[in-house]
């Protein structure tokens, strides 16, 4: 063999193998990020991503599923647009058909409370994408606990429906302690007075599945 033939065949064979070192290389990275997801983060990408907000179907843990879509991220909870539509109608990764949903209130999901999404292959992938930073103005929310999010609801006087892991409770949130909050159960679409208050709920935080506001 000659030597200038011997020596491209030795090139060749270090590239190759240079190639396929930096392939397994960034296969292992790629391994690490994953592995390093969070649901938060994943929510984050398919609401607040390049392609747009996308309406999302989350199962929680009462059984039920909603369709929303997520405006704001906290700790511990999102807010979101809440839609009404059958479960077809979500058939785009950036929204629903108009003619066939519509917004119908705004909810805050605590994430504890999340039993699984079920999300479009488009939105798998997208969800697997690099995580992204909040904007600057949405950073503080970041850090915002659900408490805080019950305690602003309170102070707002703010007509609820409150989803349990036992079941539906509507009325006004009296006051928020640690790890509880006291509710004034009354009607929907009643304003709080004290005739119209059926009982007080004390709910531990970790059995809210899911807050409507009304």
């Amino acid at each position: 063999m000659r030597w200038d033939n011997l020596f491209d065949d030795l090139e060749g064979q270090l590239e190759r193998e240079l190639t396929a070192e930096e392939s397994d290389l960034r296969a292992e990275e790629e391994r690490h990020r994953l592995g390093r997801l969070t649901l938060r983060s994943r929510l984050m990408v398919l609401s607040l991503g390049p392609a747009g907000p996308a309406a999302i179907r989350v199962v929680l843990a009462t059984g039920n599923t909603v369709v929303v879509r997520a405006t704001t991220f906290g700790r511990d909870w999102f807010a979101a647009d809440l839609f009404t539509a059958d479960l077809s109608d979500v058939e785009r990764p950036t929204g629903l058909h108009a003619d066939r949903a519509r917004r119908t209130a705004q909810c805050v999901v605590p994430l504890a409370s999340i039993a699984g999404l079920a999300l479009t292959a488009d939105q798998v992938d997208r969800s697997l994408g690099p995580e992204i930073e909040s904007p600057s103005a949405a950073r503080l929310s970041d850090r915002i606990g659900l408490s805080f999010v019950l305690r602003d609801l309170c102070r707002r006087r703010a007509g609820i429906e409150l989803h349990t892991r036992t079941g539906l409770l509507t009325g006004t949130i009296d006051r928020v302690g640690r790890d509880h909050l006291d509710l004034a159960v009354h009607p929907p679409g009643t304003l709080r007075r004290t005739p119209a208050v059926e009982h007080y709920r004390v709910v531990p935080l970790e059995q809210v599945a899911f807050i409507k506001l009304t």
